[in-house]
């Protein structure tokens, strides 16, 4: 199975979803004001997002589309190209081409998006294109953690630079840096904790450990990626909101789009923020993280060969 047909198969949830909805909305062979108003309420169901939405509307009112020709076929097409024109900028596939020098990824996300699942994943792409890599277990609160970080480090074959649960997260993070500039390593993935976005102090650990890389390199952390589930609906755009206050955010990854009807969520986000989209996650296997595409997006969004 290539990439797009895994992205399409692990996405048909959603997208099956939104279609069977979307053809059951459009039945008469042109579309009315009332049609296009259930189309918008539609989409804002599928959590696309009141601004999207609108957008989508407005441009299938002034399509004005031919009767003789499938009415779904076309709105599809207008809906793909409306994706695809938002989303292409956001495409950030630079993030895994090898580099030179220090690269401090911080990775963030509220406790189970599978965030040290994605670090692993991310690792894994990283190493596939020539970086030398090492993972920083800055999730200190709990042991698990760290031991799931360590079976990921085994797994790609990385190091990792881990302490005691309860030591300083950032303290861990600063060795780290450390080392990896020490022995010419491209890529520190940091984990920090999953954290509800309203804890102030877990906020604030959140925030030493990215000034700390700064004692090292100004520069640090190159990047800021938030990890989303998406099967939390409309709580994503809160967690985008808040993450972005403390730190802000260069890149986001999505997880478990394979797990919930409702991956229009991508799109409100896109719409709303325009923050690049690194990758989707779409299951568990080391290889179900997915670089951003908006075209495959597109097309798996639509269920479109």
């Amino acid at each position: 199975m290539g990439i797009f047909e895994k992205f399409k198969s692990g996405f048909r949830k959603s997208a099956s979803t939104f279609a069977t909805g979307l053809r059951d909305i459009i039945v008469k062979k042109e579309i009315d004001d009332n049609t296009l108003n259930k189309i918008e309420d539609y989409l804002i169901q599928s959590d696309v997002g009141i601004q999207a939405a609108s957008d989508i509307k407005e441009i299938i009112a002034q399509e004005k589309i031919d009767p003789k020709k499938n009415i779904m076929d076309e709105v599809n097409l207008l809906l793909k190209n409306y994706i695809i024109t938002l989303m292409k900028p956001l495409e950030n596939k630079n993030f895994i081409t090898k580099k030179e020098g220090l690269n401090a990824i911080l990775i963030a996300g509220v406790n189970g998006v599978g965030k040290t699942t994605t670090i692993g994943k991310i690792g894994k792409i990283l190493k596939s294109n020539g970086s030398k890599v090492i993972l920083s277990a800055c999730d200190t609160f709990r042991a698990a953690a760290i031991e799931q970080l360590e079976n990921w480090a085994k797994k790609i074959d990385v190091e990792i630079i881990k302490s005691n649960q309860g030591s300083d997260p950032a303290s861990v993070a600063y060795r780290a840096v450390e080392h990896a500039i020490a022995n010419k390593i491209n890529y520190v993935l940091i984990d920090t904790a999953g954290r509800l976005q309203n804890k102030k102090n877990l906020m604030d650990e959140y925030r030493k450990i990215a000034n700390v890389t700064k004692k090292i390199d100004p520069n640090a952390p190159h990047e800021v990626i938030l990890v989303l589930d998406a099967t939390s609906g409309q709580n994503i755009i809160n967690q985008v909101e808040e993450f972005n206050k403390i730190i802000p955010i260069t890149g986001l990854i999505m997880t478990k789009l394979d797990g919930t009807a409702k991956g229009g969520i991508l799109i409100a986000l896109a719409k709303k923020y325009k923050l690049p989209i690194i990758a989707l996650g779409l299951g568990e296997k080391e290889d179900d993280l997915q670089i951003f595409n908006a075209e495959k997006f597109a097309n798996a969004f639509i269920q479109s060969n």
